[in-house]
């Protein structure tokens, strides 16, 4: 650290009974108070150098010679005051970088400028600043975290901005080895000088969006809070005027950070960000910084975890453990990405959000419309839809668990990714099998109207073999299983299994079909034809997802004309007993 004398006169400041004075052989003429200390001085070195004492004297000249001159507001107190009366003796004084700021302020203060007497402190004080101590990087932040003690004097004077300037010359010239070696230096700076710098090093396009990017995550990972839900604090009167203070502040650093970040989508992590939307929520953060992160969360979506996702839901008119409309809204920004104007969904509210419920059948339809786009697009692009829905499977398989999260949020959100991100349905049906055991008291029809979000056609045989056994699924949901099993089984293999006489028992008591089947060829029509009689939507259930068509279908007529002969793994799906009272 660099340091300046001045002066060449030893120290003959002492003490006596809390009195300060010099030694002299001249009597002293002044008294002057500076907080709790009182200074006996002389009015000849220092009238001649401070513009202050000598007005304050020409007021006080009338007075009695024990008339005592107060200086209850000078910046730095006696120490600095004390620094500025030695210079006006000559005694050597050490400035640096630690000092300079209270003692430039005080003799501001003082008036000890260059009218009132050549090579006064106050220019000394500038010279040092200027030519020394801004060249230097730890030199310049010390000073500029001294000027927080004087901000509105600090800044009418020019040592912040000066400082300010300096750092971020010395941030985007400096090419040391390596990257971002400035940001944990700075990330010790309050908000606002922080802000101040960073504006000015974005704003000169030297620095690397990633590395900025680094240096907020550095800054943001100092000041603010990571708090999960449970640990929010009851806050009593007592003490709520300090949480509102400490939870203010806090919100700013966020919004301020919001405004910085880089337009380069990979200048920061999308776990980053949604570690500062989760901070936004819990602040109460304005709607455009939240805003602006879920845009941001949009467009690299497919980067983020499960866990990223959990944001923890604090609104007191909501019962659930995690906010689902948040993340309907990143979900809604990243399916914008590339879409044109009819396929984008519709803004409103659904706790936050409306959205335009689409079936699968209209979504198959505006995938075509858009299909010759989506070749165009780069396969880095197809292959995050895939890592999206593959995401958003994940965590609806985790918010399922929650007793107070409602049917629709899980209906909305699944059916907001389009059917062709999905290349199996296993992970949707251990959503649904998830939510119904965690649900129990759903009725029969709110349970096939949360299978309806399920594609037979797409599920594993794994995942049919534990459907097949499922108590949770409604009747239906099972039977389509089944039918589906059957037709993949006679469209891979051209063999239809036959049904075994436990399910055609159950399908008998429950009028889906009549006793028996009278010919293996007549299985899979027989199922069709009753499950239409007994519910006119099953059969266009089965037929959408199955992509077949009407009963006169060549294709269909195709399949049910194939020779019957029990494959192996069907052999294993039939032998699967499910006794009748289960299925009531």
């Amino acid at each position: 650290m660099k340091f300046m004398k001045l002066g060449t006169r030893p120290d003959t400041f002492y003490t006596t009974e809390a009195i300060r004075s010099v030694s002299s052989e001249v009597t002293t003429d002044l008294k002057i108070q500076v907080q709790n200390s009182l200074y006996l001085l002389h009015k000849f070195p220092l009238l001649s150098k401070c513009q202050l004492l000598q007005k304050l004297v020409a007021e006080t000249k009338n007075s009695s010679s024990d008339t005592v001159l107060h200086l209850p507001d000078i910046p730095g107190g006696a120490e600095a005051f004390e620094q500025c009366a030695k210079f006006c003796y000559s005694i050597t004084i050490t400035l640096s970088a630690l000092n300079i700021v209270p003692v430039r302020c005080a003799a501001e203060y003082l008036g000890m400028i260059e009218e009132v007497d050549r090579g006064n402190l106050v220019s000394k004080l500038d010279v040092f600043l200027k030519s020394c101590i801004l060249h230097r990087w730890k030199d310049t932040l010390v000073v500029l975290q001294s000027t927080k003690q004087y901000p509105e004097l600090s800044e009418k004077l020019r040592i912040t901005s000066q400082c300010i300037e300096a750092i971020a010359s010395m941030i985007i010239n400096k090419r040391p080895t390596g990257k971002g070696w400035w940001a944990e230096d700075i990330a010790q700076l309050g908000i606002d000088l922080y802000w101040r710098i960073m504006v000015v090093v974005k704003s000169s396009g030297s620095v690397p969006d990633k590395v900025i990017g680094e240096a907020l995550k550095v800054y943001a990972c100092k000041w603010l809070p990571t708090v999960q839900r449970k640990q929010v604090p009851e806050i009593n009167s007592s003490c709520m005027g300090s949480f509102q203070e400490i939870t203010s502040k806090h919100r700013l650093i966020l919004e301020r950070i919001v405004s910085l970040l880089p337009m380069d989508k990979g200048s920061v992590s999308c776990s980053f960000l949604l570690k500062l939307l989760k901070s936004g929520n819990i602040l109460n953060a304005s709607s455009s910084s939240k805003m602006e992160l879920v845009r941001r969360v949009g467009m690299q979506l497919d980067e983020a975890t499960v866990t990223d996702l959990l944001i923890p839901s604090l609104s007191y008119n909501d019962e659930t453990l995690y906010d689902v409309d948040l993340v309907m809204s990143i979900l809604e920004e990243f399916m914008l990405q590339g879409q044109s104007p009819r396929t984008s969904p519709t803004r409103g509210k659904f706790g936050g959000i409306e959205r335009r419920r689409r079936s699968r059948s209209a979504e198959d339809i505006d995938f075509e419309g858009v299909q010759e786009n989506s070749r165009r697009s780069s396969s880095a692009s197809h292959g995050s839809k895939l890592r999206v829905a593959k995401l958003i499977d994940g965590y609806l398989q985790e918010i399922a668990k929650d007793a107070n999260l409602s049917m629709e949020k899980v209906i909305a959100l699944a059916e907001a990714v389009p059917d062709f991100a999905r290349p199996d349905h296993d992970d949707l049906y251990r959503v649904v099998d998830t939510y119904l055991r965690a649900h129990p008291d759903l009725d029969k029809s709110e349970r096939r109207r949360l299978c309806r979000i399920l594609n037979c056609k797409k599920l594993s045989v794994e995942a049919c073999m534990h459907a097949a056994q499922n108590e949770l699924l409604p009747l239906r949901m099972v039977v389509q299983v089944l039918f589906f099993e059957q037709t993949r089984a006679a469209m891979n293999g051209g063999e239809v299994a036959e049904l075994p006489q436990s399910l055609k028992a159950l399908l008998a008591k429950t009028n889906y079909v009549e006793q028996g089947f009278k010919t293996p060829r007549s299985k899979l029509a027989t199922l069709k034809m009753k499950l239409a009689e007994a519910d006119n939507d099953v059969e266009e259930d089965v037929m959408q997802c199955d992509g077949l068509g009407r009963s006169g279908s060549s294709r269909f007529k195709s399949i049910c004309s194939i020779p019957s002969k029990p494959k192996r793994i069907l052999s294993k799906l039939w032998a699967m007993n499910r006794s009748v009272s289960e299925r009531n």
